[in-house]
């Protein structure tokens, strides 16, 4: 399994939506639990700046997963895992300098 080595730009954003079933009733009542064993899957909004050269490194690197193949990554939370990237964006803030924004979602089982 590849592993993603490069370091997000300051202000990456952690954001967690656990997985939950629910029942409702009629009268309004419902039952919730949560939905599997890994039931609440991180994800993080990150930022990558740099030159031309490292961006395209980044670039080559999800093109290569195409959103579905899992790579190892250490967040900066520092609770490694398992994620994927299924969309990020590439943009010229400035002369001579890129940037990669991108969502890497947490997975299970692989």
């Amino acid at each position: 399994m590849a592993t993603f080595t490069f370091s997000p730009a300051p202000g990456a954003t952690e954001a967690k939506e656990p997985r939950v079933r629910a029942a409702i009733f009629g009268d309004g009542y419902q039952q919730r639990v949560g939905d599997g064993i890994n039931n609440r899957p991180r994800s993080w909004s990150l930022q990558f700046n740099g030159s031309t050269t490292r961006i395209d490194e980044i670039d080559n690197f999800l093109i290569a997963r195409n959103g579905a193949e899992s790579f190892d990554w250490v967040p900066p939370s520092g609770a490694t895992g398992k994620w994927i990237c299924k969309s990020w964006s590439r943009s010229v803030p400035a002369l001579n300098v890129q940037s990669i924004t991108a969502t890497f979602e947490e997975v299970f089982g692989e």
